[in-house]
């Protein structure tokens, strides 16, 4: 296309045009094998890499339909080393096999000279037994570590060794729910489920959707197709707790069926519900309860948030690896750099879809995202500039003037369900008490927590301040607008995960409002450009307005555009 919306340049960095007429198109192409690196007002920075590429084809897709999108969209022809680095990175899936042998697993290759360049690596060499026809023996309790250094040596392993099928459960979903309300899964739903599936054979992988779009029921609806038992790990007991509601709303099982495996209970049971912090407990160096677990008959393991898997939980993935294992994630982001963790020890993303194509949809809330900048009061400023390097970002966090901004948004917001969401305590707990809202935090008690959020659902508190507890596992469908008040550095997944907890469909349709409040000229701007990565590449434009020290708009200010502050929503009106 002589005037394409795509730059594809020799560093394997594409540029895409925003303003470009099929800029939404390329867009669309782009996640499918690309990763958005920065993504400023104009031109937007995408990076061809070796695990986007993997995972591309371990969806389907081959180097040539790749090469040919590129070579559609981009308005120069695509330079030959992509071309090369496409063809090599896609050819290299699929090129090792783990299969199941006479005496255990086999790694395969149909590249003998690959082969022995592998076995000749010192570091992999105890993992390896006598040769076979067209591999070599593997231990069978190193097939997750085996991957993992493949993986990170730039070899993915295609895993065809099969599972155990674990304890049988007689387990379906139920046509009425035991509210009473009618259930069947929703389209993409039941692509995402039949996906893991692929030709008949249950296999192991990521199924990544928006927050709101409803993961959990992907899960339920792969529990029903394998009928097993399974375990559930999760990020939190409340997190736990949702996935009882629905297990008990949705299916057929019974709730003595269901069992709860957490500080307060330890209840194994054909479905076990757990945290990551159980099972990664340690005492003298051992994993009491997740050897417990593991000796119990599990078909299929589910992991709820799987980019948030610890560090000792990949360790402990590596030991189950003989069951099925799949992951769910609204983000298949890590920021420490380990996303091939999650590739090769729960498996290669098999479904993913946009965003803004759910919501198109009406699946998720449309949603609007508003940066407000605010200044420094001269005392804090002062503070900040005379800081050390590791203590900025915090004391741009607390800007003390933020909290008059927020004031003045929640009186904007006067109708509205309102999250405010935020980073350090003892700023969210003057706020609390400045505005009179309940405070939710992970000292907070499981049974308060529960009752604020109950209390919330039921339109009895319109606005709730919360902790980085509420990154996840909060359901509270009628919430409408977050406000950001600070956050862990230049997270995207935490930023995609906050503008999550408000993007379940509205009762009436209505469009949901996210604010990230910012300290004007500090390392917190820049942190705020990263954390909008993700967001920004599945089609979200922030919008930018600034505000005084004492919270009032300035609309003088530029280059950045200036918006109506604080603005209006379709659920609420402008205070006088």
């Amino acid at each position: 296309m002589a005037d394409g919306p795509l730059i594809v340049q020799s560093d394997r960095t594409i540029l895409l045009e925003v303003d470009h007429p099929h800029a939404e198109r390329a867009r669309e192409v782009l996640a499918g094998f690309a990763e958005l690196v920065k993504s400023p007002e104009h031109v937007h920075t995408y990076r061809l890499s070796p695990l986007s590429l993997w995972n591309a084809a371990s969806a389907g897709l081959r180097a040539e339909a790749v090469l040919a999108d590129l070579g559609g969209l981009s308005r120069y022809p695509v330079p030959d080393s992509v071309a090369h680095f496409i063809r090599e990175q896609m050819g290299r899936y699929g090129r090792l096999r783990l299969v199941a042998g006479t005496g255990g697993l086999a790694l395969e290759a149909d590249d003998p000279a690959l082969l022995t360049e592998i076995m000749g690596r010192a570091a992999l060499k105890p993992y390896f037994g006598a040769r076979t026809a067209r591999g070599v023996e593997v231990d069978p309790t190193a097939r997750g570590t085996l991957k993992q250094a493949l993986a990170r040596l730039g070899w993915p392993v295609r895993d065809e060794a099969g599972y155990t099928p674990g304890a049988p459960l007689d387990l379906d979903l139920r046509e009425v729910g035991r509210d009473g309300r009618p259930f069947a899964l929703r389209p993409y739903q039941l692509e995402a489920v039949a996906a893991l599936y692929g030709t008949g054979q249950a296999g192991s992988g990521v199924v990544v959707l928006p927050c709101g779009a409803g993961k959990t029921l992907v899960g339920l609806g792969i529990m029903a197709r394998l009928k097993t038992w399974t375990l559930i790990l999760t990020t939190s007991v409340a997190a736990a707790h949702q996935w009882r509601r629905e297990l008990e709303n949705r299916t057929t099982l019974e709730p003595e069926q269901i069992g709860e495996y957490t500080a307060d209970r330890k209840d194994i049971r054909p479905v076990t519900l757990t945290t990551y912090q159980m099972l990664a407990h340690r005492v003298a160096g051992r994993y009491p309860h997740f050897e417990l677990m593991d000796q119990a008959d599990w078909g299929l393991i589910i992991y709820d948030e799987v980019h948030l898997l610890p560090a000792p939980i990949f360790r402990l993935t590596a030991a189950i690896q003989a069951r099925r294992r799949l992951g769910l994630t609204a983000t298949l982001i890590r920021e420490d750099g380990h996303a091939e963790d999650v590739f090769a020890l729960i498996g290669p993303k098999r479904y993913d879809v946009p965003w803004r194509e759910l919501e198109q949809q009406g699946w998720i809330a449309p949603a609007e995202c508003r940066e407000i900048r605010v200044d420094m009061p001269a005392e804090a400023r002062m503070a900040y500039a005379t800081a050390p390097d590791a203590e900025r970002a915090r004391l741009a966090g607390v800007n003390p003037a933020k909290l008059a901004v927020v004031e003045r948004l929640l009186a904007t917001h006067a109708r509205d369900r309102i999250l405010i969401i935020g980073q350090y305590l003892d700023q969210l707990e003057a706020l609390a008490e400045r505005v009179g809202a309940p405070l939710v935090t992970g000292r907070t008690p499981e049974r308060q927590r529960e009752r604020w959020y109950e209390a919330f659902r039921r339109g009895e508190i319109s606005r709730l301040v919360v902790s980085k507890v509420a990154n996840f596992a909060i359901d509270l469908p009628e919430a409408n607008v977050a406000i950001q008040l600070s956050g862990t550095f230049g997270s995207r997944q935490e930023e995609a995960q906050r503008l999550g907890r408000i993007l379940r469909p509205k009762s009436d349709g209505g469009t949901a409002t996210f604010y990230t409040v910012v300290s004007q000229d500090t390392v917190e701007q820049g942190f705020a450009q990263k954390r909008q990565l993700f967001l920004t590449e599945q089609g979200y434009r922030y919008q930018v307005a600034h505000a005084t020290a004492t919270g009032a708009p300035d609309t003088s200010r530029q280059p950045a555009p200036v918006i109506p502050f604080p603005g209006r929503t379709a659920h609420g009106s402008a205070a006088d």
